[in-house]
């Protein structure tokens, strides 16, 4: 199953960039062995519309635009799966979340695009359109520590799904 990270704003250079680099190389690595091809970081700008609505709106359609076409984000894939990150999802323990993503490559899963909103968040339509709404708990988070948070998830989840000892129960 093909992973594409969608994220709203760009990521620059600096130690939290290295650090990000640092775990979707190891993940994009380790992933193959256990069925979860890395396909990269897409970056769109943060929405123009002038109210939180119409910024949100924006940038959900831009991500279904390109998860949608030949060669966006799922790589036009019909069974691409979107997974949000938001304040307001789920938390799980990184054990559930490598299941339920193992899960959905069983499956047969080809795509699973992970998306992290603007500062705005989600829009509700998007929130529906989620097969899955996680959250890295109830604090808020700046956008770089989200994107080193996640890549360091990714990576974990490969490796509890590969029995690997990184992950210590």
């Amino acid at each position: 199953m093909k992973l594409i990270v969608h994220a709203v704003g760009r990521m620059k250079s600096g130690p939290e960039k290295e650090l990000g680099d640092r775990y979707y190389e190891r993940f994009a690595r380790s992933g193959p062995a256990v069925g979860l091809e890395f396909g990269g970081i897409t970056e769109i700008p943060e929405g123009r519309g002038q109210t939180v609505d119409e910024r949100q709106r924006e940038e959900g359609h831009k991500l279904l635009a390109h998860a949608r076409q030949p060669g966006g984000l799922a790589g036009g894939q019909a069974g691409a799966a979107l997974l949000l990150l938001d304040e307001r999802g789920k938390s799980f323990s990184s054990e559930e979340l490598a299941r339920r993503i193992g899960a959905k490559r069983d499956n047969g899963r080809k795509a699973l695009v992970v998306a992290i909103g603007g500062p705005d968040g989600h829009s509700e339509a998007l929130r529906n359109e989620a097969e899955l709404i996680v959250s890295f708990g109830a604090l808020t988070w700046p956008h770089q520590l989200v994107r080193v948070m996640l890549g360091e998830q990714l990576y974990r989840i490969a490796t509890i799904l590969a029995g690997h000892p990184y992950h210590r129960s």
